[in-house]
């Protein structure tokens, strides 16, 4: 029973565990992929995604540092469709203000692998990393090595037929970083020092767990809405232009994820949703949970409305990218808040339960 317990995260002894610089170095790794988000869905509210039409994983690093390689990027840009049927007459200067946020994106993206290898070998070699932190934490680096292959295969949907890149793949990029946040951050929480006991009820642990996969789900309609430009239509709440539902004649599975009014009507009933098991989730458990388990589930709570909130001005606003921009932001901290819940609430099941 001893060695059980001793092998439990949140009870080890300090000695056993990796330390505040393994945790500090994996909470700045999360900040970072957040910021990654961030500046993924600007690069993509500001239609800055096909502005690099090639992809150069180490040369690119370096930006257009002339005037004649600043020339050369244009003329790229200028071969695609977006330019040729959407932003024809566009000037270098114009050029330049988009180009700099999908290089601005990339390079981070860039930083973040440096970031992640260099401070893990060096915790290696210094035996700070358990052998199962270390496999956990090399599948986190194969993944963000996916993700950069997947970053391109979207981008490259948008070079030559379409003057936007694919929706699909546009929610399998913005999912997969979801994902990588998700599994970098729960590793955090684990190794987190400072971890304390905390009271939950019953099943808290569980709701929260589906919480967080239902505010992923709304995460992947709203890739849908930002990929289709759905947030242009539609610009009246509570109703879609007097109407409740989206105007549809005759209902085809596609139109689920390629007509903009579906597309719109699904992510607002999502929002709804999430909001509904959020405020059930409060009221449910509320009495019976202390300490940081109560700090979260109001957090979480307060994120969610906050983020209904902000959705709909996104949308009254017709897509005005301060809005957009705060919107996504909050998708990020409701989707972080309802992991830390579930976190800490199974953390506390599992010493109730342990024998």
């Amino acid at each position: 029973m001893t060695a059980e317990i001793a092998s439990h995260p949140d009870v080890r002894p300090a000695a056993r565990r990796p330390g505040w610089p393994v945790a500090l170095w994996l909470a700045l790794l999360t900040a970072m992929v957040a910021a990654m988000v961030l500046v993924g869905g600007l690069t993509r509210l500001t239609d800055s995604g096909l502005s690099i039409t090639e992809w150069a994983p180490v040369t690119g690093a370096v930006p257009p540092l002339s005037d004649a390689a600043w020339q050369s990027e244009f003329e790229k840009y200028q071969q695609i469709p977006e330019y040729q049927f959407q932003n024809a007459g566009m000037s270098l200067g114009q050029f330049k203000q988009i180009y700099w946020w999908e290089w601005s994106h990339r390079f981070l993206g860039r930083t973040l692998g440096v970031v992640f290898l260099i401070p893990f070998l060096v915790f290696l070699v210094q035996r700070r990393i358990s052998r199962p932190l270390a496999w956990r934490l090399g599948g986190l680096f194969v993944l963000g090595g996916i993700q950069g292959a997947i970053g391109w295969w979207m981008v490259a949907s948008g070079l030559s037929d379409r003057l936007d890149v694919s929706q699909y793949r546009l929610a399998v990029h913005l999912g997969m970083a979801f994902l990588i946040l998700a599994l970098l951050f729960w590793t955090t929480l684990d190794v987190w020092p400072d971890n304390r006991p905390s009271e939950a009820a019953p099943g808290v642990g569980a709701a929260a767990g589906v919480l967080a996969a239902a505010v992923f789900v709304q995460i992947l309609l709203g890739a849908f809405v930002a990929g289709l430009d759905a947030w242009l239509i539609h610009n009246t709440w509570p109703l879609m232009d007097g109407g409740l539902a989206p105007h549809i004649e005759a209902m085809r599975p596609a139109m689920v994820f390629e007509d903009r009014s579906v597309v719109q009507f699904n992510h607002r009933m999502g929002g709804y949703a999430v909001v509904a098991a959020a405020t059930a989730l409060a009221v449910g458990a509320w009495r019976m949970t202390g300490g940081a388990a109560r700090r979260r589930l109001g957090l979480t709570l307060g994120l969610a409305w906050v983020q209904v909130v902000l959705g709909i001005a996104t949308l009254l606003t017709v897509g005005d990218i301060h809005a957009g921009a705060t919107h996504q932001a909050g998708a990020v901290a409701l989707f972080l808040s309802a992991l830390s819940l579930a976190h800490v609430a199974l953390a506390h099941a599992a010493r109730v339960t342990r024998p």
